[in-house]
C-alpha cells in the first residue's frame, strides 16, 4: 500500500495501544530534559522484501504463508514489489516458475505457472504505515522518540522488516469516538508527503525512535525534566496530545495509581472526554507531564473503561532508544 497527500489514516497497526511490560531501574541521579511533543503522526517503512499477508493456495496442496518472503522469482533476486510485477510480465504463460521463498529462518523452492503466481499480487506488500503520537524530542543529541510501544504489522503480525522508515507530520480530519468495548480511532492525513519529520532507526518493544530533522518546531513548552518513576504521585496530572488538524493541546487527566511497571490514569478533561469519548488508537505516544516535567507516555486504554488507561514511565521508553 502507497500514501499519498489524500490517503486516510485509519489505523494500519494491529497494536496501536498495548500493555508493556517494563522494567523501571534504579534512579539515574541526572537532570536531563526532553522536549514534549503530542504532534499526530504518520508513520511509513520500506520492508526488506516482498511479504506475503495471507495463507494463500498457490497450487494443489502448495501454501504460501502470511509473512513468507519472496526472495527470487525464477533467479531474479525480489526486493520490491514492483520487481515481482515487471518479472512475471517477461514470462507470461510459462510453468514450472520457480519461487525461493523464506518462511520461520528457513528457505525452500515453490513451483508454479506464471498467472498462479500473478493471482499473489494482491496479497503481497513491500511497504506498511500507520499513525501514532511523537512523544519527545531530544534536542542535545537530535533524536526522538514516539508511540511508547512497538510497531506490529496488522497482516503480518510480526514486527515489520524494514529497510527505511520515516515520520511525517499528519493532520487530523476526524474522529471517530470511542465507546464501552469499542476503542475510537482518529482519522488523519499527511500534510506533506514529501516532508519528513525524521527517520526511523528502531522499531523496539518501547516505541520508535530514530534522528530528528527539526524541521517543526510548534511545541507547548520548552524541554521539561524527566521525572523518575519513584517521584510519580497519585493525582492532577496532563496529557499533550492532537485531536484537532495539527495542534497540540493540553488536556488534564489524573494519575490513580503509580505501580513498578507503570502507571495508571483516567481522563478528567471535559471538553476531550466529548470529543474522544476517551482515549483512541492513533493516540499512544501522547506525552504525559506532572508539576513541571516529564513524566511518560500513553500506551494502553481500557477497552471496556475508554476514560481510564496506562502509560509507560520516560525513563524507561528512553531506555529503547539505546
Amino acid at each position: 500500500m502507497g500514501w499519498s497527500k489524500q490517503f486516510r489514516l485509519i489505523v494500519t497497526f494491529s497494536v496501536v495501544l498495548l500493555f508493556l511490560p517494563i522494567n523501571t531501574g534504579t534512579a539515574s541521579g541526572n537532570d536531563e530534559s526532553l522536549i514534549p511533543m503530542g504532534h499526530s503522526i504518520g508513520i511509513k517503512m520500506d520492508l526488506s522484501g516482498v511479504f506475503i499477508t495471507n495463507d494463500v493456495l498457490l497450487g494443489k496442496d502448495e501454501w504460501l504463508r502470511a509473512g513468507d518472503l519472496i526472495g527470487e522469482v525464477d533467479n531474479v533476486k525480489i526486493s520490491k514489489l514492483k520487481i515481482l510485477e515487471q518479472t512475471l510480465s517477461s514470462i507470461r504463460d510459462k510453468e514450472g516458475v520457480k519461487l525461493l521463498v523464506s518462511r520461520n529462518g528457513e528457505t525452500f523452492q515453490v513451483k508454479s505457472d506464471s498467472e498462479a503466481i500473478k493471482r499473489l499480487i494482491p496479497f503481497l506488500k513491500d511497504s506498511t504505515e500507520g499513525t501514532g503520537t511523537l512523544t519527545y524530542v531530544d534536542p542535545k543529541n537530535g533524536t526522538y522518540g514516539a508511540l511508547g510501544h512497538q510497531i506490529i504489522d496488522s497482516s503480518l503480525k510480526t514486527p515489520p522488516q524494514f529497510k527505511v522508515g520515516s515520520i511525517h507530520l499528519s493532520e487530523i480530519e476526524q474522529i471517530r469516538k470511542s465507546v464501552p468495548g469499542n476503542p475510537g480511532y482518529k482519522i488523519s492525513t499527511i500534510v506533506k508527503d514529501e516532508e519528513t519529520l525524521g527517520t526511523i532507526n528502531k522499531n523496539g518493544i518501547y516505541g520508535i525512535f530514530g534522528l530528528w530533522n527539526g524541521s517543526h518546531d510548534e511545541v507547548l513548552s520548552e524541554p521539561l525534566v524527566i521525572m523518575h518513576p519513584s517521584d510519580v504521585k497519585v493525582g492532577a496530572a496532563e496529557i499533550y496530545t492532537t485531536v484537532k488538524g495539527t495542534t497540540v493541546e493540553s488536556f488534564s487527566i489524573r494519575i490513580t495509581s503509580v505501580e513498578k511497571d507503570q502507571f495508571h490514569f483516567v481522563l478528567t478533561d471535559s471538553k476531550l472526554l466529548e470529543m474522544t469519548g476517551g482515549i483512541l488508537q492513533g493516540m499512544s505516544g501522547s506525552p504525559v507531564i506532572q508539576n513541571g516535567k516529564f513524566v511518560g507516555a500513553v500506551t494502553h486504554m481500557f477497552v471496556d473503561e475508554p476514560e481510564k488507561g496506562a502509560a509507560l514511565f520516560l525513563e524507561t521508553m528512553r531506555k529503547g532508544e539505546k
